[in-house]
């Protein structure tokens, strides 16, 4: 959102509730940028609201547009800074789409995925999702963790923020698979076409990591339940309270779920040995929170090996690549 508006190149911006930059206001104020609210439940001190609701969506929507239309002849040319970096990639990854890549428009199945990983050439699937923390270095959290479960030969989800990080670092082209990939998912990505990082939407499209991982269940082969099988999740710079929620629910269908900082329930005992291991016994998915990707990386690697063993799985076929790129 900052990073739009100090291009100079933006009239208007409109927030809902979720996901708002704490400093967004102060922040157009230094632009001729108009910062609009659109929630009750959410106004910003200074900043002007036009309540939305859905029976008058359109006609909202007009009112804000011409907002930013009126705005236009007050863009400042010296302050117009649109940077020239362009990155491809490939995006909107769903269910069925994944379907027609892995096994083609007349015979679609995720035969080919399963397969990979009973024979070794991919270890598991880790869906990397979630915030920029503004405690955090920049997209540093998302992009390390990626890099080292990529260099493992693990297929990497993405969606929302997590996604813009690693498009940034042309990590969803297919091409980026012969810089980062270990050589099992490279050969994956390489017959398939596909990168090694899957868009899939935006940050409330998390819900089709777990339709996906349904059809791989159905595939046959890996077990019965979400918790057996080598998949896990991460939200390596984690900040608002709906990744809180994501993560509960990641949890509850039966993933080992990483958050980079810890929930605010340190101050219970009780309530983090439930979240980071008790729980598991229940619903075969917990908590864990560490700050450094790369220790986290490790940390989710061994459950994916934990998990390959359990299920009696081939050995991987290939080593990773030697150092991170």
């Amino acid at each position: 959102q900052e990073l739009a508006v100090i291009t100079g190149a933006v009239d208007l911006m409109v927030v809902d509730v979720q996901c708002v930059m704490p400093a967004l206001a102060s922040i157009t104020n230094c632009f001729h940028t108009k910062l609009v609210t659109t929630s009750a439940k959410a106004k910003i001190p200074g900043v002007e609201h036009v309540q939305f609701s859905e029976e008058s969506a359109y006609r909202i929507a007009k009112e804000i547009v011409t907002r930013a239309v009126e705005n236009f002849p007050n863009r400042n040319p010296k302050k117009v800074n649109i940077p020239e970096d362009e990155t491809d990639l490939i995006a909107g990854f769903t269910t069925e789409t994944v379907y027609q890549f892995l096994g083609g428009r007349y015979r679609s199945t995720f035969r080919p995925l399963n397969d990979a990983v009973m024979d070794g050439r991919l270890r598991g699937a880790v869906g990397v999702v979630g915030c920029n923390n503004p405690n955090m270095t920049h997209d540093y959290g998302h992009v390390a963790l990626t890099k080292e479960l990529l260099r493992n030969d693990v297929l990497v989800v993405t969606s929302g923020c997590s996604a813009i990080a690693d498009a940034k670092q042309g990590l969803l082209q297919p091409e980026a698979a012969f810089q980062y990939a270990g050589a099992g998912l490279r050969e994956i990505c390489e017959t398939v076409g596909i990168p090694p990082v899957l868009h899939v939407g935006s940050c409330v499209d998390n819900s089709r990591i777990l339709t996906t991982l349904v059809s791989i269940v159905d595939e046959g082969g890996l077990g019965k339940d979400f918790s057996q099988l080598p998949i896990a999740g991460s939200a390596p710079e984690w900040m608002s309270e709906k990744a809180v929620t994501i993560g509960f629910y990641c949890v509850a269908s039966g993933l080992l779920t990483h958050f980079s900082t810890p929930q605010p329930v340190l101050g219970s005992p009780g309530v983090t040995k439930f979240i980071t291991e008790e729980v598991e016994g229940i619903l075969g998915g917990k908590f864990f929170f560490e700050p450094d990707p790369i220790k986290a990386a490790g940390t989710i690697l061994n459950h994916l090996d934990q998990k390959r063993a359990e299920l009696k799985l081939k050995p991987l076929m290939y080593k990773p690549v030697a150092t991170p790129v």
